[in-house]
């Protein structure tokens, strides 16, 4: 795991010092550059995951997403937050990352459970506008129309919601 930090960490300052290089250089060094970025970071994912380790491929191919211009691309806050997201997935073992159709673990997921997945506080006392919000800004990254591969996880957080507004009324 620290090796992993480690790589991150690295990726991180080469990133950084890159996008600053590229930015003072012309556009053509700039278009190089990110590019090979892309490649590499798609490489490592590829690498990573052909390994086995699925769920430390993400922060790669999450980190390529905003050089790609695309309406996807995320901010490190959000990377931090789904990166959580998944933690206590991975943790309750309501979610499999090796076989997405076969899960372990069906028994129903707690109150508490339910709070951490949709980014809230379970001693706070919320609206529904709020429990929505929350939920509508996660379905939005994990959509099964936008990743048809995240049916089951959809489905988690669709049944934390649920147990929320159930909590709430």
């Amino acid at each position: 795991m620290n090796i992993f930090i480690t790589i991150v960490i690295v990726f991180i300052v080469f990133y950084l010092f890159l996008n600053w290089f590229a930015k003072s250089s012309s556009k053509k060094i700039y278009q190089i550059l990110r590019k090979s970025i892309i490649w590499i970071s798609i490489i490592a994912a590829l690498i990573v995951a052909f390994t086995g380790r699925y769920i430390f491929s993400l922060p790669f191919l999450f980190a390529i997403l905003p050089l790609i211009k695309t309406k996807a691309g995320v901010t490190l806050l959000q990377l931090l937050r789904l990166w959580g997201f998944f933690r206590v997935l991975k943790n309750s073992g309501r979610f499999n990352f090796n076989n997405s159709s076969n899960y372990t673990n069906t028994q129903p997921l707690s109150k508490n459970e339910a709070y951490k997945i949709l980014n809230l506080d379970p001693n706070r006392n919320y609206k529904k506008e709020e429990v929505l919000k929350s939920y509508k800004k996660i379905m939005k990254k994990i959509h099964p129309d936008i990743n048809p591969e995240l049916n089951r996880l959809a489905s988690i957080v669709n049944e934390s919601k649920d147990i929320v507004l159930k909590d709430i009324t």
